[in-house]
């Protein structure tokens, strides 16, 4: 059950980091700057504990994946950026793709 938590932590550290790094300024603002570091060496922390349990395949599917879908809404909602009808196409296939992989592959079998 720690893994699973972990991916999540991974993914939510990685989504706060990109979106430091929107407001980084092209990193002349220190801290959004700093928050990018630290958002992005947390989410790797923890996605280095998941692969001790889990394939790199399936965590990097899923843990990108999510951060896309993630990181895409909180563009939408935050930044109000727009989402087209591709746009809303791509990111339903990301999703669909991810439960796939949770719902009927072997791939989530721990790896020892």
């Amino acid at each position: 059950m720690r893994a699973p938590l972990l991916l999540v932590a991974a993914i939510a550290s990685e989504v706060v980091g990109t979106t430091a790094l929107k407001l980084s300024d092209g990193f002349t603002d220190p801290l959004p700057s700093l928050v990018v570091v630290l958002g992005y060496g947390a989410s790797f922390y923890a996605l280095s504990l998941v692969l001790t349990d889990l394939p790199v395949g399936v965590v990097y599917a899923t843990w990108a994946a999510l951060g896309i879908v993630a990181t895409a809404t909180v563009g939408v909602l935050v930044f109000d950026e727009t989402l087209d009808l591709p746009g809303v196409a791509g990111i339903t296939f990301i999703i669909a793709g991810v439960v796939v992989l949770a719902l009927f592959s072997d791939a989530y079998t721990p790896a020892h």
